[in-house]
């Protein structure tokens, strides 16, 4: 049965743009099923919004996120969306709410999430972080 994996913004942005960065969270792809959060389908096409990207390039990035699954906002979700938020601003860390949706999806799946902004995570309670970033 293969892994699963959430996979944060900005890495779906780094591997889509082929940025170097991409480079280190690859191998942390091979052989397991990825996840993205619906948060971060709206964020990308905010980024495509914001930097006019035509229908050509966007059409693109349609194409290129169907090797993703998507999870959509549900109860559930929105139950450990809150109890991230919670967690996190007790621990003195808070958390910005677009990155709590994407945590809280890990955390109700209970499987790692790959990211490069550690920083942003390093809040939430019961969140696994994979992430080749310094802390």
């Amino acid at each position: 049965m293969p892994e699963v994996r959430v996979v944060d913004t900005n890495v779906v942005s780094y591997v889509f743009r082929n940025d170097s960065r991409a480079a280190l969270c690859r191998p942390h792809f091979f052989g397991a099923d990825l996840i993205v959060s619906f948060m971060s389908v709206a964020e990308l096409d905010r980024m495509a919004a914001g930097r006019g990207w035509g229908p050509g390039r966007s059409e693109l990035l349609a194409t290129f996120l169907d090797d993703f699954s998507v999870y959509w906002a549900d109860r559930a979700l929105c139950r450990v969306w809150a109890a991230v938020v919670e967690s996190a601003k007790a621990s003195g860390k808070p958390i910005l709410a677009a990155d709590a949706w994407i945590a809280a999806t890990a955390v109700l799946l209970n499987v790692p999430l790959v990211t490069h902004n550690r920083r942003d995570y390093l809040g939430v309670e019961g969140l696994t972080l994979i992430s080749e970033s310094a802390p």
